[in-house]
């Protein structure tokens, strides 16, 4: 599909996510659409850094739509993040190569479980990379649509030095992706999703890379592609052109023909939840799994963050698998990792409304100087999206976060700092409709609390 017209989709602020704090009616709703089996299997490709876990919102609510789990695959890339220059090796981390041979592996392994002839490919940020690589060189016969989300199309940056990284606009990487009259491999329908100038991957400026003032020679318009279908879907972030409600809209519509019954997802009688426990090597994040982990599920009051009873208590062993765990969908929960050579770490989660089986943990991030003081260390993190402010409401703690940039959304995270003398009170996470209450933890016992925001 081809279209010269660029469409922008209007709508301010975030969609309420219609599964919070939802009462046991909601689970009499009207069961899932209708299971689609015209749609092509589909599989999701994270950006960098990432892990698949990113796409949970995304898979219920195509269940929701229809779309059978078993027709779906998420990747988890063993090395993640990119190396500083893609010709060189570098320990913990992926080159372009590394990352093209993977998602082929993957794309043959879901042809083969469905047995369909090509399947649909849908990727944020360098995940989109890894999937025009795939398809440019010798992959289009097993594709048939490419959605790539807030994907760095014409490069972070486009400057005559690094030459050698993959997110280069003038580097050898994307110079051979970008050769051409038309950017995008016939036979294959590409659609690309962008932000309307709020994704910090996409700006004309290089302070979000570290060089105020240094012109990147890109603009917001850097993730479109000649010959594709392009869509901007308005002030949303770098992430949330993937993982966002309206972006889902748009990679339904594009991948089934159709719009999609619906967008809130469909909560279900039994949840079950299991996942992997992964872990950073030498400061680099990896979806290698790690052994040995302990994890515990715990139901907690929704006020408080108190513990109301231990659903689940688990070892993962060498495959990194922990659970499953039969959860109630109304209550909110309190997942601790107890992972090797790492904090204790007490993720406070919403209720889940579908069963998961990529629920993925990593223990936080080891305690840093600035924590030298602190009694307790909570930390507030949105994996699928940034802070936007003012775009967002934004508390931590009854306040704005100060380690929140307002403006163009840059900060996944932000950190709150206790005094010894608070104990173990009640921390109150906002994020627009979404509401976590979590408890400090003591760090003398290397423990750090994490509001994990799902949506």
């Amino acid at each position: 599909m081809k279209l010269s017209r660029r469409t922008i989709l209007q709508g301010a602020g975030s969609l309420a996510f219609a599964v919070a704090n939802f009462r046991n009616d909601a689970l009499a709703q009207a069961p899932s659409a209708a299971q689609s089996p015209e749609v092509p299997p589909i599989l999701f490709v994270h950006g960098n850094g990432d892990y698949d876990a990113l796409w949970m919102t995304t898979l219920w609510r195509m269940e929701s739509n229809g779309i059978a789990r078993d027709r779906m695959m998420a990747i988890n890339f063993t090395n993640p993040t990119a190396r500083t220059d893609d010709t060189v090796e570098e320990a913990n981390r992926s080159s372009t190569e590394d990352q093209r041979r993977e998602l082929a592996a993957a794309i043959a392994e879901l042809k083969r479980r469905t047995g369909a002839a090509r399947v649909a490919l849908v990727g944020n940020s360098r995940g989109g990379n890894s999937i025009r690589n795939v398809i440019k060189n010798g992959g289009a016969g097993d594709v048939s649509h490419a959605v790539l989300c807030g994907t760095p199309n014409h490069g972070v940056f486009a400057l005559d030095d690094l030459l050698g990284s993959e997110f280069n606009g003038r580097g050898t990487f994307l110079r051979g992706l970008n050769d051409g009259d038309s950017e995008v491999t016939p036979g294959t329908a590409f659609l690309t999703l962008r932000s309307d100038g709020m994704d910090k991957y996409a700006q004309p400026d290089g302070r979000f890379m570290g060089k105020p003032g240094v012109p990147t020679n890109v603009t917001a318009e850097g993730p479109e592609l000649k010959g594709a279908t392009n869509l901007v879907l308005g002030t949303i972030d770098h992430r949330e052109t993937a993982y966002h409600p309206r972006a889902f809209r748009e990679i339904y519509k594009f991948i089934a023909g159709r719009e999609p019954a619906r967008i809130a997802i469909t909560p279900e009688r039994t949840v079950r939840l299991s996942g992997l426990v992964t872990g950073a090597v030498d400061g680099v994040p990896t979806n290698r799994p790690v052994a040995g982990a302990v994890v515990e599920v715990n139901y907690v009051d929704g006020e408080s963050g108190e513990r109301r009873g231990v659903v689940h208590r688990s070892t993962t062993g060498a495959d990194g698998r922990w659970g499953p765990a039969a959860v109630d969908s109304t209550l909110p929960l309190e997942l601790v990792l107890t992972s090797p050579d790492a904090p204790t770490t007490h993720f406070y989660r919403s209720p889940f409304p579908r069963s998961s089986d990529v629920v993925h943990l990593r223990a936080a991030r080891p305690f840093i100087p600035a924590d030298k003081d602190a009694g307790a260390v909570v930390i507030m993190s949105r994996p699928r999206g940034y802070f936007g402010l003012p775009r967002d409401t934004v508390l931590f703690d009854g306040q704005e976060p100060a380690d929140v940039h307002p403006g163009v959304p840059t900060d996944a995270t932000a950190t709150l700092r206790l005094p010894a003398s608070e104990g173990r009170r009640n921390i109150v996470a906002q994020f627009n409709e979404e509401r976590i209450v979590a408890r400090a933890w003591p760090a003398s016992e290397n423990r750090i609390a994490v509001a994990e925001l799902t949506y």
